[in-house]
């Protein structure tokens, strides 16, 4: 399991976002818009219908090309009819979906959650699809979409029949005039659970236009068929049958029938006038209207009839006062929340109203009232929405979009015409229901609740809002303001990227910007162990340090920077930053002094790439890097020479994604023409770099597939897992992110590579060669195998990765296994272990490689160095790591105790954000302000237990490395774990299915703080399947340590208590659940770790918070938290055992009670499998050992301790039932002084067979058992020696007495044995003298407690024994051992000499414990004892025996023939015998 929290670093500029789609979802209401760079934006609104106030959440990173499409899906949705009216309405709000789905040119998909915002799931579809353009999500199954592919210049971001902008459409309408070729396209339909293409719908040229607009609908004779109707700009319309399996097709484009059903092609030309065209289709059900500019036509697409047409002519939807080209671009049905019926249009005496809103390129829009009875078709404008003025200058996009009960206007405004990065959304909300006093122009206007919200406001303020109660968002100024507004263009940042070359940390953040001004940010947090060796010269108080770089005339559109040894015009460098710009030139900087070292002119076009070599990557290779620019050109550039080596041209296009693969030493380049993504127009121009020529070139489908095969080598190569050098500012989301599990092939191969690749440090051997000339030698050797042993040790966990998916957002993803990863294990590295680099090994390859004695002392010096350097490094990155996640301003308190005792640093000059990690490299980050931060925390459950599991885990390993800081870290920890919520009421409860993920981690510190958050949250985050209802809000939970007793006694099931069917089967239904959810996602688990931490969360609740779930939780879990602890898995059987070992006593044994025998069997199974008692233990899987440790020191005892003879009676049979060497003897002699431990007394009644069984496994007669357990054995028997004081051994370990614990009046006896026969040698009868047992009162078949002490006089040839019932000591006289051995007799012996012991001082009688002389003077204790025998379960009961055992009774000897009785340590007085 991975446990990552991401920070998000914004710089001082809003982000460009130009939108080209947009989704919504109902309660909670929420939409996004998709954004030209790939970009998607969350906004939220409240729940509040008066005054809605929308918040930009944050951005969605998962696509590196513009978004085509949005839609609304539900991956876990079971098989089964829904109400499918949301989803025929694609524009309408879908309350009913979980997720977003997202398209892009790429081919890229992506799989939002709605909570969170985390991407569930990101993949790529195959290139024989094309490249989608259109999502709708299939009205009776939102598990599936259908998504339509283009292979022609068809795909524009902003041409949906719901929503269209500005800008595209004349356009549009002039490419569909021209003659072109039959279009090809692909329609297929996805499982967006895996985002596998599950049926290809169709495959092949249309016979219509261009594919731009495509809905699904329901067939009207079977509501479980879809058919899917498409059209072209000229009304040409195309329908296709969907089949109902979705499974009928996969992605092998040739599993295509060759019997599809034909398209039935239809041209409806009725309407058109000239050259007009249709900007847009809207659908509702069976209905479509048809857009025109100036004119709608409404059809009904079953029978291809119109029945109906509003023209725009006399309305400001063609004509504005401040535009003279105004004309409708958009419309859509609107939905009445609430309702969700659709209108039935075939019923013609039914007289349904429905509104429908039209809106023009200027916002203006009118909302229509209309209505279908008796082929009589009926039209009235009902109100408007006033359109927005901006300046001729400004280009602007106008979407509307339905959300919940409003009406939502997204403005996409660009600022300046010839820039067209300065795009920015502004959103207005409306009420359709609710109007102003003023008239509109036309009509009445509707009322605006919101006006002109951005996210823009986000960034005005230099640093962070301060103050917990500033926390809301101020809306912005209105529309008239918007026209006034105007940005800087120096400050808008156009590349950016993070450094963290030298160390594991980031060292710098790097900004280029419009200007051509580069600005690079340092965290000087880390500047005292970088690889100059030159401490931090920043103020004391500050925690970066700016420094500028000025020579660019043009936008800085790339950033590289690379770690190398070289000189150039006689300085020496050791750090360079690489740009590229608009101006055509690169420039090479010295990073750590800020010099230009080089202007390089050979490109003459703007610079796009700069691409680092990647791991691997041989001398002289290693120190240069590719330059990619407009100019079409590849150009491989020497950092040592300062010299264009090889230039590559001849490129058919701008080649966009450009791989370097170090080990075979090529450049592959992928190219795409503008002429669309058919097979055809994709290009792979593959270069050998040592020869500068071309190896060949392939086009489609090979060109994709060869592609993705050059990235792989790449990623199982690289130690970072990344195809790129991670300092460079090219996007993280261009080029494909392997899966965690493929990115090591094995430690030597990625120790290999640290030494040849140019983002790894040299090895200890290169550094001390390098500098061996140098005058201050031993400085510069001290901070080189510092950072060189920090690179190797971290090599293959990167605690902190940095990326930046957009310019001017970058990502610190903070895993959490590896900030753990402590200085112990350091120490075990150096000292060889499995890990990447073997120090020690390195070291002495450099003492027999050198000779030189001064080369030998500077290796000892640096190995001083390393060592004293690891722990403070480890300290410093806790440190950081916890300043850049930790929640400032809602805890001022806390933020002063962080700052003045912890000695954090708080972030002062970045705006933090924070984030999710996602799947294959996606992100999803807030944006910079305490309000939208805690916007994540109110609405993702996965968020709030990562983030808390991460604050508390590095508090305590804090606390564990400097014990300075315990205190502010402890109060770091509470505010994580309960003071937070106290706060903000609202926040979201962990997902206790995650934080059970991590009990069984390796680290302890991280176990302990995912319990600790699982207690605190478990009594507001019991799911709903399990949570009983009937238990009141208010139950106060009290602490687990106070509690935990009282709650478990209340935990058994009561037979009388009915549980419905129903409720038993949703909670089956929910321990089986096996889809993959949010939070398995979010940790990178599998449906196996869904399915079982389900049961472990539900084993939790029942042992610890039984009131709060359903009283059947306990009896429907037990049995698969059973299996789990068997099942011998690595991540959760452990914990099954530790579970089903704490809650035995109290839950589970009412349940299985007559299952524990076989339980205990199959464990007894597992032990004999893992081999002899002789095996080595480092012959056996660290895991199992692990594994078996907890089913035999915490399962076996508990199971035995709650069925004590069912135990006894297996570890009897398992003497005969298996090998005589088999580890299941010594495991159950261990086992049953682990029970002697834990349940003392209930085991007393099973002393005989305990000893029994001791005695057989070191029977003489068996020599191999003997041998094998007789150190065991002897340690249990000494156990039950100190134990029981009824057992007793002489002093020569001849001869061992057992008495009985409890028995019959008549008939309690003493057994002694000869221990090196180990046969019983004497009965002796503890019932005598005879006549004694009349004087008891009580009946003869009554149990009482026979013996309570024995001991062996020190001769060994008598045995005392002393008896609580009665007060009496006994004494036998044994006679010789050799005259025992002879006899044989074991018939019963009386006692020599009985003593009557008076009652002490506390001593109260009972039925259990009578004094004789009080029955012999006939006291009161007759009568007593009849009143006391009139109680049923009082003195009779072997439980209240068991209950007033006692014992603490001692005999010991003082003498020949005198002995004293303790007890608990009190002498009770000496006898003489």
């Amino acid at each position: 399991m991975k446990c990552r929290s991401v920070a998000c670093i914004w710089s001082g500029t809003p982000p460009s976002h130009r939108v080209t789609a947009v989704a919504s979802f109902g309660q909670p209401p929420s939409f996004y818009t998709g954004g030209s760079d790939g970009s998607i934006i969350w906004w939220a609104l409240p729940d509040s219908y008066s005054s809605p106030e929308v918040k930009a959440v944050g951005i969605l990173c998962g696509h590196a090309a513009p978004i085509t499409d949005l839609g609304t899906c539900c991956p876990t949705i079971a098989e089964k009819d829904t109400d499918s009216s949301s989803n025929l309405v694609v524009e309408s709000t879908s309350s009913n979906s979980s997720a977003l789905i997202s398209a892009c040119t790429d081919g890229f998909l992506c799989v939002w959650s709605r909570s969170s915002g985390h991407c569930r799931c990101r993949r790529k579809l195959p290139p024989w699809v094309g490249s989608p353009c259109m999502i709708r999500t299939l009205p009776s199954r939102a598990r599936y979409v259908c998504i339509g592919c283009s292979f022609m210049d068809t795909v524009h971001p902003s041409d949906h029949y719901s929503v269209n902008a500005v800008e595209g459409n004349d356009s549009l309408i002039d490419r569909d005039t021209q003659p072109r070729k039959p279009p090809k396209c692909t329609i297929v339909i996805v499982d967006t659970y895996s985002l596998t293409i599950t049926q290809t719908v169709f495959h092949g040229n249309l016979t219509i236009g261009p594919m731009n607009f495509m809905t699904v609908l329901l067939m009207d004779n079977d509501k479980e068929r879809h058919s899917v109707f498409v059209a072209d700009s000229v009304g040409k319309q195309q329908v296709v049958s969907v089949s109902k399996d979705p499974h009928g097709q996969g992605e092998n484009l040739y599993s295509l029938n060759k019997d599809t059903p034909q398209l039935e092609s239809s041209v409806w030309a009725e309407g058109l006038s000239g050259a007009q065209q249709i900007i847009s289709i809207a659908t509702h059900g069976n209905v479509s209207a048809f857009m025109f500019k100036d004119h709608c036509i409404f059809k009904l697409l079953s029978s291809n009839t119109k029945f109906g047409e509003i023209s725009f002519l006399d309305n400001l939807l063609c004509f504005d006062e401040h535009s003279t080209q105004a004309h409708a671009i958009g419309a859509m049905f609107l939905e009445t929340v609430g309702e969700r019926t659709k209108p039935n249009f075939h019923e013609k005496s039914c007289l349904i109203p429905e509104n429908f809103v039209v809106w023009n390129n200027v916002g203006y829009a009118v909302v229509y009232k209309i209505s279908y009875q008796n082929d009589i078709f009926r039209c009235e404008a009902h109100s408007e929405i006033p359109s927005t003025y901006y300046k001729p200058d400004m280009r602007v996009s106008i979407f509307f979009l339905q959300v919940y009960h409003w009406l939502v206007r997204i403005e996409s405004v660009c600022f300046h015409f010839e820039d067209p990065s300065l795009w920015r959304p502004y959103v207005t909300i409306w009420s359709p229901n609710h109007f102003d006093n003023k008239h509109g122009k036309f009509y009445q206007q509707c009322r605006m609740l919101r006006e002109g919200v951005s996210f823009t406001d986000l960034f005005e303020n230099s640093a962070q809002t301060r103050g917990f109660n500033s926390v809301g968002i101020e809306s912005t100024s209105s529309t008239e303001c918007l026209s006034n507004y105007n940005i800087n263009k120096g400050q808008i940042v156009t590349s950016s990227m993070i450094i963290s070359e030298s160390l594991v940390a980031p060292y710098a953040v790097v900004y280029g910007f419009l200007s051509g001004l580069i600005e690079v940010v340092r965290f000087d947090l880390f500047q005292r162990m970088g690889l100059d060796g030159v401490s931090s010269k920043t103020e004391k108080n500050s925690v970066a340090c700016q420094q500028y770089l000025s020579g660019h005339t043009g936008a800085v559109l790339c950033l590289a920077a690379h770690q190398m040894m070289g000189s150039s015009k006689g300085q020496s460098f050791n750090q360079v930053l690489v740009s590229g710009s608009v101006d055509c030139t690169v420039r090479i900087w010295d990073l750590d002094t800020g010099c230009l070292i080089m202007v390089m002119h050979h490109h003459v076009a703007p610079v796009r790439q700069i691409i680092l070599p990647p791991s691997l990557t041989d001398c002289p290779w290693s120190n240069c890097f590719l330059s990619i620019g407009d100019d079409l050109c590849v150009a491989l550039v020497s950092l040592e020479t300062l010299q264009v080596e090889r230039m590559f041209p001849g490129h058919m296009n701008y080649p966009s994604k450009v791989v370097w693969n170090g080990a075979s030493g090529y450049i592959a380049c992928l190219c795409q023409t503008h002429t669309g993504t058919s097979d055809s127009s994709v290009l792979l121009y593959i270069w050998d770099v040592k020869t500068g020529c071309r190896e060949r070139i392939l086009r489609g489908t090979a060109a994709h597939s060869m592609f993705d095969h050059f990235c792989d080598g790449i990623s199982m190569n690289s130690p970072s897992a990344t195809l790129l050098n991670g300092n460079t500012s090219v996007s993280s989301l261009l080029l494909p992110t392997v899966e965690d599990g493929r990115l090591f092939k094995s430690p030597s191969s990625i120790s290999g590579s640290l030494v040849t690749s140019s983002r790894s440090l040299p090895s200890l051997s290169n550094v001390a060669e390098l500098n061996a000339s140098e005058t201050h030698a031993d400085k510069a050797n001290k901070d080189k195998a510092y950072s060189s042993s920090l690179s190797s040790l971290w090599s293959k966990k990167y605690p902190i990765k940095c990326s930046s998916p957009f310019p001017g957002i970058m990502a610190l993803s903070f895993d959490l296994a590896s900030l753990m990863f402590s200085y112990q294990k350091h120490e075990s590295i150096v000292s060889g272990g499995s890990e990447p680099v073997n120090l020690n090994s390195k070291q002495q390859e450099i003492q027999i490689q050198n000779s030189n004695h001064e080369r030998q002392e500077t290796h000892e010096v640096l190995t001083d160095t390393v060592e004293g350097y690891d722990k403070l490094f480890e300290e410093d990155l806790v440190r950081f790591s916890l300043s850049f996640l930790h929640l400032w301003d809602v805890d001022t308190e806390l933020d002063d105790l962080l700052m003045r005792d912890m000695k954090l640093r708080r972030p002062e000059n970045f705006k933090i954000a924070a984030g999710l990690q996602g799947d294959r490299g996606s992100l999803t980050l807030t944006f910079p302000g305490l309000s939208a931060v805690l916007e994540l925390w109110k609405s993702s459950a996965e968020f709030c237990a990562m983030r808390s599991l991460m604050m508390v885990s590095l508090a305590q390993r804090l606390i564990s490395m400097s014990h300075f800081d315990s205190a502010a870290s402890s109060s770091l920890a509470a505010f994580y774990t309960r003071n937070f919520t106290e706060k903000i009421p609202d926040v979201k409860s962990p997902s206790l299915q995650l934080l059970v993920a991590f009990w069984q981690v390796e680290s302890e510190h991280v176990r302990m703080a995912a319990r600790s958050l699982f207690h605190c949250a478990a009594s507001h985050a019991i799911p709903l399947p399990l949570r009983n209802l009937n238990t009141t809000e208010q139950i106060n939970i009290k602490s687990v340590a106070g509690s935990r007793g009282e709650e478990q006694n209340n935990t058994g099931l009561k037979s009388d208590e009915v549980i419905s069917q129903a409720e038993e089967s949703n909670i089956l239904a929910w321990l089986e659940s096996f889809e993959v959810q949010d939070w398995i996602s979010c940790v990178g688990g599998t449906s196996q770790d869904a399915m079982t931490s389900h049961i472990i969360v539900a084993a939790a609740l029942a042992i610890w918070y039984p009131s709060l779930v359903k009283p059947s939780v306990a009896t429907l879990v037990v049995h698969p938290l059973m299996k789990l602890a068997m099942a011998m898995n690595e991540k959760y059987s452990s914990t099954a055992a530790e579970l089903l070992a704490e809650g035995m006593e109290n839950t589970w044994k009412d349940c299985i009670g007559s299952e524990i025998p076989r339980l205990i069997g199959d464990i007894f199974f597992q032990i004999e499998l893992s081999g002899s008692s002789t095996k080595l233990v480092s012959e056996i899987p660290a895991v199992s050992v692990s594994i078996q440790q907890s089913l035999i020191e915490i399962l076996l005892p508990s199971l035995a301790m709650a069925d004590i003879p069912g135990f006894l009676t297996l570890v009897e049979s398992q003497i005969w039932s298996t090998a005589s060497d088999s580890p299941v003897h010594l495991i159950s002699l261990m086992t049953l002084i682990r029970v002697m431990r834990g349940s003392l007394k209930n085991l007393a009644q099973y002393l005989d067979k305990v000893v029994n069984f001791i005695l057989h496994t070191i029977d003489p007669s068996n020599s191999v058992m003997r041998k094998t357990c007789f150190q065991s054995s002897m340690t249990t028997l000494k156990e039950v020696i100190r134990a029981y004081p009824m057992v007793a051994m002489n002093d020569t370990w001849t001869r061992l007495a057992i008495g009985d614990v409890f028995r019959e009046v008549n008939n309690p006896s003493i057994k002694v044995y000869d221990m090196q026969s180990v046969t019983i040698i004497k009965v002796l009868d503890a019932s005598g003298p005879p006549g004694l047992p009349s004087l008891l009162a009580t009946a003869s078949e009554t149990m009482f407690t026979a013996i309570s002490a024995l001991s062996f006089s020190p001769d060994g040839e008598g045995l005392v024994a002393f008896s609580e019932h009665g007060l009496m000591i006994r004494w036998w006289s044994l006679g010789s051992v050799w005259w025992e051995k002879l006899s044989r007799n074991l018939v019963p012996v009386q006692c020599t000499k009985v003593i009557f012991v008076p009652p002490w001082e506390g001593f109260s009688p009972n039925s259990s414990r009578s004094s004789i002389m009080a029955n012999i003077l006939r006291a009161d204790g007759q009568s007593k004892f009849k009143e006391n025998s009139k109680d049923p379960g009082h003195g009779d009961s072997l439980k209240q025996l068991l209950h007033n055992l006692d014992l603490s009774y001692r005999l010991e000897w003082v003498g020949d023939r005198k002995v004293r009785l303790s007890r608990h340590g009190h002498e009770l007085g000496s006898f003489q015998l």
